[in-house]
């Protein structure tokens, strides 16, 4: 079985669409700034990934994390061909935190809230006239947990077409949180090089449309084999390494490839340092030392972004087999000792030919999701 992605479309804060976002991570341009959304004066941490686009500079807004998911979709469908009704298309959105930031600002200042703005499905109503709306929050496997879904759906009958989306605003709740669980204070987020120090978040939404086949005279930027995906339960914030293997391994084996198949790995890369020195040991151990697939990390220059971040690793994977280029990992110069027999492209974009592409999202509580992507003509 595979499933065609006919439509894409991403908002991120190196780019306003896909194009744009490969090209920024092609040309190694992305990185944090400082914090704009909230006073850091409680946290140690000062910067993130953020998306610059409020009216007054300074000045947090409700509703952003909406706003970039109609944009993901409109740009989606637009890409597809689709003339924007939806609604007879079931829209899954993958998300870490939805509106919590809208809460936030109405609680501290007032800012106009109602109970349905709180739900993805009242703006895609609205919008798009999409009646059939579900949000998942499988952490930050959530958008590929609803590719999986959307797959299951499309092979039961239910829909001949789906979108899927993801996305997530910083909010303040959430960035305090994780300011205080992590032992150092990272000042950029550097997946699998010795001086990581944690994770920094970015924000943004991505949309792709699914179809059991491309139409007469649609193009298919890629087709997906299969999605894997489990929760191994093993710790609230700490990776276990069986359950990773045990979702790749199932991924494998739904999509028909073996490891030696595979061309690209779209890795997690959280900037962590238990997560990246457990990626990299359990790809060290499917994967021939030095002659595997190349591997590469885009939360280097978006930062992670969260719920959506699995989906839009798998629309660079597309463009990437596209264009036979695949993006660097911004900052690696010296990777933790995992990661040595690894084909981790440093320094400059790598000039590739990919037929297969793999994509991980690994998130709290042991949600893992791994998508299996095949290039098309």
């Amino acid at each position: 079985m595979s499933w065609d992605i006919v439509g894409m479309g991403a908002v991120a804060s190196i780019g306003t669409t896909p194009g744009e976002i490969f090209d920024s991570l092609c040309a190694g341009r992305g990185g944090p700034a400082g914090l704009r959304a909230f006073d850091t004066d409680r946290y140690r941490a000062k910067r993130a990934y953020e998306i610059d686009d409020r009216a007054r500079p300074g000045v947090d807004e409700p509703g952003r994390a909406t706003r970039w998911l109609k944009a993901a979709v409109r740009q989606a469908l637009a890409d597809a061909g689709h003339p924007g009704d939806l609604g007879d298309v079931p829209v899954l959105v993958g998300t870490t935190l939805q509106e919590q930031r809208s809460a936030e600002l109405w609680w501290r200042r007032g800012a106009p809230l109602g109970t349905a703005d709180l739900y993805f499905g009242t703006a895609l109503r609205e919008t798009f006239g999409a009646v059939r709306t579900y949000t998942f929050a499988n952490a930050c496997a959530a958008a590929l947990y609803a590719l999986a879904m959307a797959t299951d759906l499309i092979e039961a009958g239910e829909a001949d077409t789906v979108v899927v989306a993801g996305t997530d605003a910083i909010g303040e709740s959430a960035f305090g949180t994780l300011d205080r669980v992590q032992n150092d204070v990272p000042d950029a987020l550097r997946p699998f090089d010795r001086s990581h120090k944690g994770m920094l978040m970015g924000e943004g939404a991505v949309a792709v449309v699914v179809r059991r086949a491309a139409g007469p005279g649609q193009r298919a930027h890629a087709r997906l084999r299969a999605v894997g995906v489990n929760c191994d339960a093993h710790h609230p914030t700490a990776p276990d390494p069986a359950g990773i293997t045990r979702v790749l391994r199932d991924a494998y084996r739904r999509a028909g490839v073996r490891p030696e198949d595979v061309d690209l790995v779209m890795l997690h890369g959280s900037g962590t340092p238990k997560n990246d020195t457990t990626e990299a040991g359990v790809l060290a151990g499917i994967f021939e030392p030095g002659a595997g697939p190349l591997m590469t990390a885009i939360k280097s220059m978006t930062g992670h972004t969260l719920g959506g971040s699995g989906l839009l690793s798998l629309v660079v994977a597309a463009l990437a087999a596209r264009r036979g280029t695949v993006p660097p990992v911004l900052g690696l110069t010296d990777p933790v000792p995992e990661a040595a027999g690894l084909r981790l492209v440093r320094h400059e974009a790598a000039a590739a030919e990919i037929g297969i592409a793999q994509v991980d999202a690994f998130g709290f509580g042991g949600i893992n999701a791994a998508a299996i992507l095949e290039a098309t003509p």
